[in-house]
């Protein structure tokens, strides 16, 4: 539900370190049945259609939870930043654009479930019967996103950046660490 104090949007992976709207505050966040996994396969931003990359979707798994950022938007910008969103997030249509409560964590206190605030928070959710989606090993996503890049750079970029910034928020992601590891293998062969 949109509050009249404006709205919530979830980040997963670049909304988390380059949100590019206005927004008035900023909480890290949990969302319960997704993880963060890199199955979408990018022609436009990180990769082309001939040499497409790989970028993070919010990938269903009932046993997951994805810990990100959520962004609160002031009403007097929700329609520029939906607007926004849409453009950006929902390109190619691979992903459903949906309303999910989230858990609002209190950074440097106890973020075990039930010690936060639930709001409801725009979440962009991969679409899995897309044709860009894509699910493959680590060392396959490695290899791929070693050597693409796209209108928005290269897609390893996309990755440190991500990794990086997840470590700055003291989020853990076993799978992106290693993720990040093995592409930096890759480059240096």
């Amino acid at each position: 539900m949109m509050e009249r104090q404006g709205f919530w949007v979830f980040g997963y992976g670049s909304l988390m370190w380059k949100p590019g709207f206005e927004y008035a505050e900023r909480r890290l966040a949990r969302l319960k049945g997704y993880r963060r996994a890199f199955c979408l396969k990018s022609i436009h931003y990180r990769g082309t259609e001939e040499v497409p990359g790989l970028v993070l979707g919010l990938d269903w798994d009932p046993g997951a939870v994805c810990t990100g950022a959520a962004f609160r938007v002031l009403p007097e910008h929700e329609s520029e930043v939906r607007d926004y969103l849409a453009e950006r997030e929902l390109i190619s249509r691979s992903y459903f654009e949906v309303l999910y409560p989230v858990e609002l964590l209190c950074e440097g206190r106890d973020t075990a479930f039930g010690k936060g605030e639930t709001v409801d928070a725009i979440c962009y959710v991969m679409d899995r019967s897309h044709e860009q989606y894509w699910r493959m090993p680590l060392d396959k996503q490695a290899a791929i996103i070693a050597c693409a890049s796209g209108d928005m750079g290269p897609n390893c970029e996309y990755l440190h950046n991500t990794a990086a910034h997840l470590a700055e928020m003291g989020i853990e992601d076993p799978e992106i660490t290693e993720l990040d590891r093995l592409v930096r293998a890759c480059k240096a062969d």
